[in-house]
């Protein structure tokens, strides 16, 4: 039986002449034109004056994010709790402690009410965050004129984590660059591959120029391997760099049927009682719709739970998954400090994300439709 996965890669072909020219250039690992054309193609596709700096993961993007932030051991970060760990982890890396702040039920993302008494608790104690890590959940940009304002009143930079949200967009800016510092993830999941890859977005040549020195072992400038400073192996290969600039080029396409498969969903659960689908709140918001994900109301839906759901499309080879766990809730990092109510909580017990793969075909949305179908039909009697 084939399966219906969340969320695939989607090739375009267009990646192979960007290949063959790396492979020909001898220029396969880091650095080189096709590294170079990637970046610029980033650049201009957001039609953005920063700087875009491509790393090997989003992770590793988000690393560097903190350390141009001047995060170091000792320091309080503040992150969003409803997220996949990667936008945390980085916070360890540096030794730095996470204090994590709730959704709000709009955008799922950071709460502004929470993030400010979240601010005003850790300065009581003498802890003046030294950092903001918001994120656009599923591609949906986060309050950005809220958040931005809580950020200046405080004087704390925002690292803008967009790894699942290039192409959206808030007021008409882009994801990505609604912070100091912005990321992009193009892990194999992700709208637009390059296999395994990131970028951060950088507001000036000397921020850039300090991530790529990090980003390539910290080498100095001389004839032999000279370093002053612990470095990273953080560069973007041109192979990887070759597959993004082919992916670039149907960008476009890619978010027109992320957004197709988010209006099916809307059709098949707009008369369903119980079963709402994750949309903008209004026009100042646009989402790429990177997966698409529903809440359930077992009250509203005769019981029937997003467990069950879950299972019975499992049964007939169509992948869902639930929403994040929240980072406060993980035995990782429960012992860290929490502000706000149960939003993200509400999230992760009655949300699933539905395949959301920019290649799915006819047979698989009718197949998709035909289970959902049956499904509601048999146990909630639609």
């Amino acid at each position: 039986m084939d399966w219906i996965y969340l969320s695939e890669p989607h090739p375009s072909g267009k990646e192979l002449r960007y290949i063959e020219e790396a492979l020909q250039s001898k220029r396969i690992t880091s650095g080189g034109l096709g590294v170079q054309g990637f970046e610029e193609d980033v650049a201009r596709f957001l039609d953005t004056e920063m700087l875009v700096c491509a790393t090997n993961s989003g992770t590793s993007a988000l690393h560097l994010g903190l350390l141009l932030l001047g995060v170091q051991a000792g320091d309080e970060v503040l992150c969003q709790t409803f997220t996949f760990s990667a936008s945390v982890n980085p916070v360890f890396y540096l030794g730095a402690t996470p204090v994590f702040v709730d959704s709000e039920p709009l955008t799922w993302n950071m709460c502004p009410e929470a993030l400010e008494t979240a601010i005003k608790d850790r300065m009581k104690k003498g802890k003046k965050p030294k950092a903001i890590i918001v994120v656009d959940s599923y591609g949906m940009p986060f309050q950005a004129d809220s958040i931005q304002a809580i950020a200046a009143k405080y004087s704390i930079p925002i690292l803008e984590d967009s790894a699942e949200a290039l192409g959206s967009r808030y007021k008409g800016r882009p994801c990505g660059t609604l912070g100091d510092l912005g990321v992009f993830s193009f892990n194999g999941n992700k709208i637009i591959t390059t296999s395994s890859g990131g970028a951060i977005l950088v507001a000036n040549e000397k921020q850039k120029e300090r991530a790529v020195f990090l980003a390539s072992q910290a080498r100095e400038e001389a004839p032999h391997y000279e370093h002053h400073e612990v470095g990273y192996n953080y560069t973007m290969s041109a192979m990887a760099a070759a597959v993004g600039r082919g992916q670039m080029e149907v960008l476009e396409d890619r978010i027109e049927a992320r957004r197709a498969n988010h209006f099916f969903y809307k059709e098949n659960f707009d008369e369903v009682a119980g079963i709402s689908v994750f949309s903008e709140p209004d026009a100042d918001y646009f989402s790429n719709h990177w997966l698409s994900a529903i809440l359930i109301d077992a009250q509203l839906t005769k019981g029937l739970t997003p467990t069950f759901f879950r299972t019975f499309l499992e049964e007939r080879a169509i992948e869902t998954r639930p929403l994040w766990k929240p980072m406060h809730q993980q035995s990782v990092f429960c012992a860290y400090p929490y502000y706000g109510g149960k939003v993200a909580e509400h999230l992760f017990a009655t949300g699933l994300c539905l395949p959301s793969s920019s290649s799915l075909d006819a047979a698989s949305l009718n197949k998709i439709h035909s289970c959902v179908g049956q499904l509601l039909t048999e146990y909630v009697g639609l």
